[in-house]
Parts: C-alpha cells; sequence; structure tokens
C-alpha cells in the first residue's frame, strides 16, 4: 500500500553526505519526494510510495550511512498524497 512518511534524522548527518546518499536511495526504489538540511542541524525526508520500499530506506538511514552518525530517526506516517513527481535534494 503507498504511503507518505514524514522522516527527521538527528545526529551527524550534515556535511557527511546524507542528502546525496539518501537522493540515490530513494530513487533506486522509485521512491518520490525531497531531502532537506534544517537549520537545527537535523535532516527532514519526505517520502512516497510503496510502504515497504519506505520501509527500506529507513532501514538504510538506521545501518547504511557510511559517514553519518545518526543518533535517532523520528517518522510519522501518513496516507498518500500523491504529491511529488520525482526525489528532489532541496537547499
Amino acid at each position: 500500500m503507498k504511503k507518505t512518511a514524514h522522516i527527521r534524522v538527528y545526529g551527524i548527518v550534515q556535511g557527511v553526505g546524507l542528502r546525496y546518499s539518501v537522493f540515490r536511495k530513494a530513487a533506486a526504489l522509485s521512491l518520490t519526494g525531497y531531502v532537506k538540511n534544517l537549520s537545527d542541524g537535523s535532516v527532514e525526508i519526505v517520502a512516497e510510495g510503496e510502504e515497504k520500499d519506505i520501509k527500506s530506506l529507513l532501514d538504510y538511514l538506521k545501518t547504511g550511512l557510511r559517514w553519518a552518525q545518526v543518533d535517532d530517526v523520528e517518522v510519522i506516517w501518513d496516507g498518500y498524497q500523491g504529491t511529488y513527481k520525482d526525489f528532489d535534494i532541496r537547499y
């Protein structure tokens, strides 16, 4: 079933290539949405697509990032909205 996930990633997650890594993984999983650095040092991700693919992205955030130190991942699930055409890195 398609869903939308609003994700916040905390830790040493800026300046370590996390946005680009998330962009590549999300594209490989056919997810749409965006990834963006926030002023408080966290990273925001909005991902839309199949729930199993979003869960794969979440697993990747927790275990697959080489240079980042992920201390916490918060997820708020929502109904699928179909807002995005592709996955982007926002600045």
